[in-house]
């Protein structure tokens, strides 16, 4: 299944509470259960202003509906090509995102 990068600007993201973080990620939970399509959030990186998730689902059209319902912004989709990092110079190819 593909997997996107969202980035979502939010003022003040980088000062998010453990409390806010945790009522964004339980709003975020509730909205992926009730999809009624397979989709997976897998991660969210908080820096500066900007939310950076990735998400796994068929379509960039499902992450926009989940970022309407849950009432996210979702600036740009993004569908990873491919991701690399130390292994993948040895070429043992571990570092790719699962599929």
């Amino acid at each position: 299944m593909p997997q996107f990068i969202i980035e979502r600007h939010v003022s003040g993201a980088g000062t998010l509470s453990a409390e806010e973080l945790a009522d964004i990620a339980a709003r975020s939970n509730a909205v992926v259960a009730g999809l009624g399509v397979p989709y997976r959030w897998i991660t969210t990186y908080v820096a500066g202003d900007t939310l950076y998730c990735v998400h796994e689902t068929d379509h960039a059209d499902t992450i926009l509906e989940h970022a309407r319902q849950g009432g996210f912004p979702a600036d740009v989709v993004t569908e990873i090509a491919a991701v690399i990092g130390p292994s993948t110079a040895a070429g043992r190819g571990d570092d790719q995102p699962a599929q």
